[in-house]
């Protein structure tokens, strides 16, 4: 019988599509607090470009789609964390990140959360977490 065990061992990366990838930098590095990992030039004008919050392994690479594909207004399924849910949308508002107008609040077990847009409308989710 086969083994059902992964070789896999983390997700490295995950990939947003977007048109403009200086006015993602901009957002994920001025707007998120993200740093920038990467940035390298490939193919024909094209760059790969890796942001990451603070010294986590996993980053989101922001870069054009592939020839014939299409950028922005996506649901990126990307969550991320932080302990202080109503101190970052605050933030976030004030730095003018579209945020939703309030946090959600759906009562155990469910975590406080609020989702984001980036400036093509790729959506990511905030999760407060006590951990």
């Amino acid at each position: 019988m086969p083994s059902t065990k992964t070789r896999i061992k983390k997700i490295g990366t995950v990939v947003v599509p977007v048109n403009d990838v200086d006015r993602a930098i901009e957002f994920y590095v001025e707007k998120l607090g993200f740093e920038k990992r990467v940035d390298i030039p490939f193919g024909e004008g094209y760059r790969w470009v890796e942001v990451s919050p603070g010294d986590v392994e996993t980053t989101i690479a922001i870069c054009p789609p592939p020839p014939g594909k299409s950028a922005g207004n996506v649901e990126t399924g990307i969550c991320v964390q932080t302990d202080d849910i109503d101190g970052i949308h605050a933030e976030l508002k004030a730095r003018g990140v579209d945020v939703d107008a309030e946090v959600s609040r759906l009562g155990d077990p469910v975590p406080p959360m609020m989702w984001l847009r980036d400036p093509e409308g790729n959506t990511l989710m905030v999760v407060e977490t006590t951990n």
